[in-house]
């Protein structure tokens, strides 16, 4: 695997919400920093080169846990484009509780600042201009109201009439919603501004009923989305993309630590391998390495040696 993105490609931008992360037990509890769509931007700076630009575009505080955040995303080569500092929030807490390898979390974020990310069209459209990807999931919708997604759609759809790419994970979390109708209204009308989409097929059994793999697949190809990788936990990923369809084996992690960010870090080598010239299936095997590699630390980040190692498969 080149370490050598495209050169066309100059920037990158994830749009969603990145909230303080407890994860342990007892007095072991440790603080991090995490949240879907920060998670797979995580990885994209990882495998990316520093030449490229990767940013996380969101709303914070101005309280010290708002600016413990930023600052840490900035020593990991991360920006922040022009979101907007709100006095009157702070980041989403949520508290990760592990039994044996699988998860379960507690969450507190009414008052997250990332709820407001949308509350200024101008400027989430100025931090989403001049990218060659831009990265949102459902919990990025979930998060915001009905105006809110509209205007997030708004700029999506200017970012990509300027020539950028645009990835989606539906990430179908129910306690987000009010019901499932209206989970399915905001990822459809999300998925008409769509050229990849990842979802998880549980996520869609649950959301919209589908049997298998590849009738999400067909549906959201239906939908008019060129590029579909569907996730299967530690099974097969079903990619298509093309005109052509194919499974792609999980690699197998015997005893798993943490199952925490499984799914976005797969995105995060998926779409870094794409940028980087990488065919669709091959970039589905990038994607279950470097989801391999996350599940064997606690918590949702990895290290980014470790990430890297993953994805060149050494």
């Amino acid at each position: 695997m080149t370490s050598e993105a495209n050169p066309a490609v100059r920037s990158v931008a994830s749009v969603g919400e990145c909230m303080i992360e407890l994860s342990g037990s007892g007095s072991g509890w440790k603080m991090n920093h995490a949240g879907d769509a920060f998670n797979t931007l995580w990885v994209l700076r990882a495998l990316l080169p520093q030449t490229v630009t990767a940013d996380f575009v969101s709303a914070f505080g101005t309280d010290p846990f708002s600016v413990e955040q930023i600052a840490f995303m900035a020593a990991n080569g991360i920006g922040v484009s022009s979101s907007p500092r709100l006095a009157a929030y702070h980041p989403g807490l949520y508290a990760i509780t592990l039994e044996g390898g699988e998860r379960s979390f507690t969450y507190w974020r009414s008052q997250a600042a990332a709820r407001r990310l949308a509350d200024d069209p101008a400027l989430l459209a100025q931090s989403l201009a001049s990218r060659q990807l831009v990265y949102f999931s459902g919990i990025t919708l979930a998060i915001l109201d009905v105006v809110g997604r509209k205007a997030l759609l708004g700029a999506l759809g200017a970012a990509r009439g300027q020539g950028a790419l645009i990835a989606f994970d539906p990430n179908y979390r129910p306690k987000l919603w009010a019901d499932r109708k209206e989970a399915q209204s905001a990822v459809n009308d999300a998925l008409a501004h769509v050229d990849i989409a990842l979802p998880t097929f549980p996520d869609e059994q649950a959301l919209y009923g589908d049997r298998t793999p590849d009738e999400t697949a067909a549906r959201l190809a239906r939908a008019g989305v060129r590029e579909i990788v569907v996730k299967n936990g530690p099974e097969a990923a079903w990619v298509r993309a093309a005109g052509a369809s194919e499974e792609i084996p999980a690699v197998r992690v015997g005893n798993p630590l943490d199952t925490t960010g499984a799914g976005d870090s797969f995105n995060g080598g998926y779409l870094a391998a794409r940028l980087q010239g990488v065919e669709a299936p091959r970039a589905a095997e990038c994607g279950h390495r470097v989801a391999a590699a996350t599940v064997q630390v606690y918590g949702a980040l990895a290290p980014a040696l470790a990430l890297r190692s993953a994805f060149s498969g050494a």
